[in-house]
C-alpha cells in the first residue's frame, strides 16, 4: 500500500519543486557589476592575503565547493562560521583580507554583527537573496540570487547560492565563461528531471526509512556541502536526528554505531575519492548497517543523481536528501518544514 502524500501539500513542497525555476532565474540574473569587476581584478592581482568564506547553517555549508576551488587555484582560502569569526577570529577583519559572506536574508544576527565588527576594514563580497538587505547595502560588491521568497527550510535559496558561488569561483579563477555558463545552464534541467519523479522517490524512501532510528550523511570534498546541509534540513523539516560528516570522520567513532536501524547515505563524489566512498558502502552493509550510495548509475532511483559536470554536482546532491525529508514527514504524518520553535531568519545570537 502506497503512503498518503497529502500531508506533504504545503509551502515547503512548493519551494522544493520550484528549485529548477530558482536556478534558471538566478542564472539569468547573474551579471558582473562595476563593483564586482573591480573586486575580481583585485583578487586576480593577488592583492588579498586571504579569502575568508563565511556564513551560517546551509549558507556556510554551501561554501565547501568554492573553498576547494580557490585552494586548488593557489589562493589562501579558509571557511569560518560567522558566529566564530565575529567573536573569536576577529583579527581576520583586516584590509589585506577579502570576506565572502553568504546569507540568504542578508540580515541574520551574525551578519549584522559581522558588518558592525568589520567597520569596512576587510573588503566584503556578499552573496544574498535580498538586494535591500543590510548585507547587500554595505558590501563592497554583491552577487544576488533570484530564488524568490522561501517559506522555511533552505532549499531553493541553498541551490541558488551554490550556483552563484560556482559562478563566483569561475570569475575569481578566470575560467572560460562560455564553458562555465553552459555547464551551469544544465543545472535546472537536471534538477527538473529528478524532481519530476518526486512522488516515486518519496514512496521508495519511505520503505527504506521505515523503522530506522539513526541517519548519517557522509561524503568528501565538494559533497561536504550536501552532507552538512542535509543533516541540518532533516532536523529542521522533520525533527529527525541526523548527522553529516566526512566519510573519513565517520570511520573515527560513528562506525561503531552501525546496526540494522541505522541508515548511512554515502555520496560517491568525484573521481578523487569515489573508490573510498564505494568501499565504505560495502563495509557498512557487511556490518548490518543500511547503506545507500548517492551517485550516477545506481539502481535506486531516489539516490540516482542525473549525469552532470562536477561543477554542478553539489547542486544535485541535495535533492535525494530533500526527498528523505518528505519521506520522513509521510512516516510521521506531519507537514514538513513548518517551524514550531525556530523562524526563517535567525535574529538572535
Amino acid at each position: 500500500m502506497r503512503p498518503d502524500l497529502s500531508v506533504l501539500q504545503g509551502h515547503y513542497l512548493q519551494d522544493v519543486l520550484d528549485q529548477p525555476g530558482a536556478l534558471e532565474r538566478t542564472m539569468e540574473a547573474l551579471v558582473v557589476s562595476a563593483a564586482l569587476d573591480k573586486l575580481i581584478g583585485r583578487v586576480r592581482r593577488k592583492e588579498f592575503s586571504r579569502i575568508v568564506l563565511t556564513g551560517m547553517g546551509a549558507s556556510f555549508y554551501a561554501l565547501h565547493p568554492l573553498n576547494i576551488d580557490l585552494i586548488q587555484h593557489g589562493y589562501t582560502a579558509m571557511m569560518v562560521e560567522t558566529s566564530e569569526l565575529v567573536h573569536y577570529q576577529n583579527s581576520l577583519f583586516d584590509s589585506q583580507n577579502l570576506i565572502i559572506a553568504v546569507s540568504q536574508s542578508g540580515r541574520s544576527a551574525e551578519m549584522v554583527r559581522l558588518l558592525e565588527t568589520n567597520e569596512r576594514r576587510a573588503a566584503v563580497l556578499a552573496v544574498t537573496n535580498h538586494a535591500d538587505s543590510l548585507l547587500a547595502r554595505q558590501a563592497d560588491a554583491v552577487i544576488l540570487t533570484s530564488a524568490g521568497e522561501e517559506f522555511s527550510v533552505s532549499c531553493k535559496t541553498y541551490v541558488s547560492a551554490l550556483l552563484a558561488l560556482n559562478w563566483c569561483g569561475d570569475l575569481l579563477t578566470n575560467r572560460d565563461r562560455e564553458i562555465s555558463r553552459k555547464e551551469m545552464e544544465g543545472a535546472w534541467s537536471a534538477a527538473r528531471s529528478y524532481l519530476d519523479s518526486w512522488q516515486e522517490h518519496v514512496w521508495e524512501l519511505s520503505q527504506v526509512l521505515l523503522g530506522m532510528r539513526q541517519l548519517f550523511f557522509v561524503g568528501r570534498g565538494p559533497s561536504l556541502a550536501a552532507v552538512g546541509t542535509g543533516a541540518l534540513i532533516v532536523k529542521e523539516s522533520g525533527r529527525f536526528p541526523a548527522e553529516g560528516m566526512s566519510s573519513a570522520a565517520f570511520r573515527h567513532g560513528p562506525f561503531e554505531m552501525l546496526n540494522s536501524e541505522t541508515v548511512v547515505v554515502v555520496f560517491s563524489g568525484d573521481s578523487a575519492t569515489t573508490d573510498l566512498n564505494q568501499r565504505l558502502v560495502q563495509e557498512i552493509r557487511e556490518h548490518q548497517g543500511v547503506a545507500e550510495l548517492a551517485s550516477e548509475n545506481v539502481s535506486s532511483a531516489a539516490f540516482c543523481l542525473p549525469a552532470a559536470p562536477h561543477s554542478i554536482r553539489p547542486i544535485l546532491e541535495i535533492l535525494p536528501i530533500q526527498m528523505i525529508t518528505l519521506a520522513l514527514a509521510v512516516l510521521a504524518e506531519r507537514e514538513p518544514g513548518r517551524f514550531a520553535l525556530a523562524s526563517k531568519v535567525t535574529t538572535t545570537e
